[in-house]
């Protein structure tokens, strides 16, 4: 069995609704898909948090402090952020982006 633990990122949010189009704005739709993650990985007993759980401004530092209060930073630990692309295409878009951050 794995020790991973989930850190949710729900892009955007308050001041800052990313896309928007057809009535449907980037920071609800992040949040709503967020929230949806939160609940299926509690029902499978995996240890998981949010950077939010409502409409709020976050910086990229608050986003960061929030992600690294959670857990720490530790291996163990993976961040999906979640974003919605406004551009045209389609299918499914994943971007794998790994940082260290120092604490």
């Amino acid at each position: 069995m794995n020790n991973y633990k989930i850190v949710l990122d729900a892009g955007h949010g308050g001041t800052d609704g990313g896309a928007s189009g057809n009535g449907i704005v980037e920071k609800d739709l992040t949040l709503a898909i967020s929230k949806y993650m939160y609940d299926l990985f509690n029902e499978l007993d995996v240890p998981v948090t949010m950077t939010r759980t409502t409409d709020e401004t976050l910086s990229p530092s608050q986003r960061v402090e929030r992600i690294l209060a959670a857990y720490g930073n530790s291996p163990d630990v993976i961040v999906i952020s979640n974003h919605i692309n406004a551009g045209g295409g389609e299918g499914q878009s994943v971007t794998n982006k790994c940082i260290t951050i120092k604490a």
